[in-house]
């Protein structure tokens, strides 16, 4: 076995063992005969001589120790290889006086597998309120505000109004902006009769002219013939309409008509307007 402390080099300790052969004493010298023809003695090993080891911590001490022991005495004369040996020692005392020296750095090692999820945290603080916004605008209010309805209707008891050609009624409007646009209707009783075929028509007036924006707004009434055999005409009175949207009209007071006319080419025919009924003209400005 190696004695401990001192690194590399160390001492074995004795063995001893004896030879004993069971059933039968130990052959003589002369006797070689009989050793062949008794059995094989058995090697019993003798117990080993420990010794005791010293801690691992005592371990450079005793070296140090050791090695101040073997120095020459100052003052002496060493020879190379003793001053030699007296370098080694010096180096062998400061690798092991309390000194570790670092060795290389090793290859760096490869990246881990991605760990597992953690487990959710707890919800965190609600936080502060924040500042308070300014005050907004609801929609009611700002329709209300880019557009306010613009109407208007007039309206006759009974106009029973006999004229062939010419305005019937008229009604005066104020328009409160340029770019919108005018809705008009006429309702009342309307009739047309002739012995033989005729055609009228009841149309729209914006301050004398007919609408342009885009085309006239009228309604017609055509009659083929009467009734020879009887002498007479055929004479219905019928609730009717004109209705329709001009633009282009610019804004301020709007003079609103309607007439009857003729139809072209072909002749006029006995027209009525308003009988026996009530008339009306509904005119509204509305948003492009």
């Amino acid at each position: 076995m190696e004695i401990p402390g001192l690194p590399g080099e160390g001492a074995r300790a004795p063995r001893s063992e004896r030879l004993i052969y069971p059933g039968a004493a130990a052959p003589s010298g002369g006797d070689r005969l009989l050793r062949r023809c008794l059995p094989r003695p058995r090697r019993i090993p003798a117990p080993r001589r420990t010794m005791r080891r010293a801690p691992a911590a005592a371990a450079p001490v005793l070296l140090l120790v050791l090695l101040l022991a073997a120095a020459p005495p100052p003052g002496g004369s060493e020879s190379p290889k003793g001053k030699q040996k007296a370098l080694r020692q010096r180096e062998v005392v400061d690798m092991y006086n309390g000194v570790c020296l670092q060795g290389p750095s090793g290859v760096p090692g490869r990246d881990g597998n991605p760990g597992a999820n953690g487990i959710p945290g707890t919800p965190g603080i609600p936080g502060r309120d924040g500042l308070k916004g300014e005050k907004g605008e609801c929609m009611r209010e700002s329709i209300e505000e880019s557009w306010t309805p613009n109407f208007k209707q007039c309206s006759w008891s009974a106009l029973n109004y006999g004229i062939d050609l010419g305005k019937i009624a008229e009604c005066t409007f104020t328009k409160m902006r340029s770019n919108s646009a005018l809705r008009v209707l006429f309702s009342g009783s309307l009739r047309l009769k002739c012995k033989n075929a005729c055609c009228q028509r009841w149309y729209f007036t914006f301050n004398g002219a007919e609408c342009a924006g885009p085309l006239p707004i009228e309604a017609i009434i055509y009659l083929d013939q009467g009734s020879p055999e009887l002498n007479s005409t055929i004479n219905i009175h019928r609730t009717s309409s004109v209705e329709g949207l001009c633009e282009g009209i610019n804004a301020g007071l709007v003079d609103i008509a309607i007439w009857v006319g003729t139809c072209s080419d072909y002749p006029r025919g006995d027209a009525s307007t308003g009988w026996n009924s009530v008339s009306r003209i509904i005119i509204e400005e509305l948003p492009k």
